[in-house]
């Protein structure tokens, strides 16, 4: 960070997420799909112009995990293959094996000229409702994920390349993809505009300096947190519950080795790849080492390319977290990515037992809704990933209804749903007894309950933890699993499989899906009976949880008027929110 003053660089570091955060805006605002615009399933960031991660928004910590191997793999893939960058060119790229990703995810860069030569490059990454995946069966190779796409011009020259959008438009099902395509290259135009007002402050080679100094910066804070840990070494193995095609577990195994200002992370002892699509690419399993170790060693610390130099992963080539192609890799995102993050914390838990929560959720509850919307004779795709418990962890308790560890996006509001599906919500709410007890609880699960109006639509769901549920810590016990299963008109329920494609749901039958909660910490005995009193009145939990699990007994007629309390305190309070 030579020739840098520290005032000088927090002034850069700031105008530099600001600009991250301001590209992310414009794409939410310009995006047609729901999944973008309400949910915000996107990521933006800046690199260096030699791909170096230089600055992110607060958006989806896998995303923006994995986005540094995509920008580094475009440039490899442009330098084997003579494609030069000019002026007013936007790349286009979803290939899993050069994103790192998976195929629903579009990846659009631009890089930013200064003087002829490229100064920095913006980049952004969206999940899309479709890409023209096989939607029958479970995948058993990339091939049958969707169109994959190498990179590619979208646009030369500061002109847009109508051919490449008809291409991918023509293989897809859904308008809005091409829409949102659009909005992405508009996002990318914005941040390309405003570090061109950076350059004019601070001269091309300033803000390149700058942006080194800045990765340096988190690279040096990442070592000198690292050195002061224990030196110590842990290990932890975890199960996923079948790919889609068996149920046969698959297990992942860590080891983590604190060594001076280093930390090792080794998958060695993982399964093999499989036949289903749980593989995950090397990018995707290097996104939640670095995820941890920055969540657990130095929060704080600006995100960017400097985090994850001292973390080295040790993943064996085709294994379940090192994939080669031709394997299916689309499920990893939703589920192995999280499972992922579960086994990498059980190991730091010994290390680290103050800074460590216990199991969350451990998946990202995926679930796609497919069909031809009767209103409109088109086609239509909604997808969601749902929110479930956060693991406790030494004094706190789990968040409720929250997505955790590498998803961030937002639930769908219902009216959302409703506008702009044929589908409609019946149920959503929390799942009532899903924490895991501790002294310090997890948090709930929540519950969705769609049909499909009017029309025959098809089912796709990835999703875990059914039989191996969240694990507590420090005496601390499992939240409750997962639930998927189909409603009949009769109201009969068939379960469904945690990982599932090509379910048909015809005319008033329903998708319910309730999602695991986080596992507890601490002996649930030694749980303040006041906080236990408290999740009883606010419906977190029954009366016979906090008897049985928690030793606290409520009298019921006392509960009863502390219920009334609450409601009209509540309602007071609303009353008063809308007379302001």
């Amino acid at each position: 960070m030579a020739g840098v003053n520290a005032a000088s660089l927090e002034v850069m570091r700031n105008s530099l997420f600001s600009v991250a955060e301001e590209m992310g805006a414009v794409l939410v605002r310009a995006a047609y799909s729901t999944n973008i615009k309400d949910r915000r399933d996107c990521s933006c960031a800046i690199y260096t112009s030699r791909g170096e991660l230089t600055a992110q928004a607060e958006h989806i910590p896998l995303h923006l995990g994995i986005m540094p191997s995509a920008v580094r793999g475009l440039l490899s893939y442009c330098e084997d293959h003579s494609i030069g960058m000019e002026l007013g060119d936007v790349f286009l790229f979803n290939d899993p094996f050069i994103t790192g990703s998976h195929t629903w995810d579009l990846m659009v860069t631009t890089p930013v000229f200064h003087g002829g030569e490229v100064q920095a490059i913006v980049g952004n990454l969206a999940h899309h409702a479709d890409i023209g995946e096989h939607k029958g069966h479970v995948a058993t190779e990339a091939l049958d994920e969707g169109i994959r796409i190498s990179p590619v011009k979208i646009m030369k020259g500061g002109v847009l390349d109508e051919e490449i959008l008809s291409l991918v438009r023509s293989n897809v099902r859904i308008e809005e993809v091409g829409r949102d395509l659009l909005a992405q290259i508009g996002a990318n135009a914005r941040g390309a505009e405003r570090l061109q007002e950076l350059i004019g402050r601070h001269r091309a080679d300033g803000l390149r300096k700058y942006m080194d100094a800045l990765i340096d910066y988190s690279e040096q804070r990442l070592r000198v947190a690292i050195s002061r840990l224990p030196q110590r070494r842990a290990s932890f193995e975890d199960y996923i519950e079948g790919d889609g095609v068996t149920d046969d577990l698959v297990k992942i195994g860590v080891t983590v080795s604190v060594e001076g200002s280093e930390i090792l992370i080794s998958f060695a002892g993982t399964d093999p790849m499989v036949t289903g699509p749980i593989n995950s690419p090397l990018p995707v399993t290097m996104a939640c080492a670095g995820y941890c170790v920055k969540s657990l060693v130095d929060p704080d610390a600006p995100s960017n390319e400097g985090i994850y130099r001292p973390i080295r992963v040790e993943a064996p080539e085709g294994s379940l977290v090192n994939a080669i192609y031709p394997a299916a890799v689309a499920y990893a995102n939703s589920v192995t990515c999280m499972r992922l993050v579960d086994t990498i914390l059980g190991a730091f838990a010994e290390i680290l037992p103050d800074r460590v929560c216990a199991a969350s959720t451990g998946t990202m509850n995926a679930l796609n809704i497919k069909g031809v919307d009767p209103r409109t004779g088109r086609f239509y795709g909604y997808i969601e990933t749902y929110a479930g418990g956060w693991g406790a962890m030494r004094g706190m308790d789990g968040l409720d209804a929250t997505h955790t560890h590498m998803t961030n996006t937002r639930n769908a509001p219902v009216e959302a749903i409703e506008i702009a599906y044929p589908l409609r919500v019946h149920r959503y709410g929390i799942v009532v007894d899903s924490e895991g007890p501790g002294e310090r609880r997890g948090g709930v699960g929540i519950t969705r309950e769609i049909e499909a109006v009017d029309h025959t639509a098809t089912l796709g769901g990835r999703g875990d933890r059914v039989k191996i549920k969240p694990w507590g810590l420090e005496g601390g016990k499992e939240a409750s699993g997962s639930r998927y299963y189909k409603k009949l008109r009769d109201g009969e329920n068939v379960p469904l499989p945690s990982k599932f494609q090509g379910i048909i749901l015809k005319p008033r039958e329903r998708i319910v899906i309730e999602t695991a909660g986080g596992g507890g910490w601490g002996n649930p005995h030694a749980r303040d009976s006041e906080l236990v009193r408290r999740d009883v009145v606010e419906g977190v939990i029954t009366l016979e949880r906090a008897r049985e699990a928690y030793g606290v007994a409520i009298d019921p007629e006392i509960l009863e008027v502390l219920q009334v309390e609450t409601r009209q305190l509540r309602a007071r309070g609303l009353k008063n929110l809308n007379s302001l």
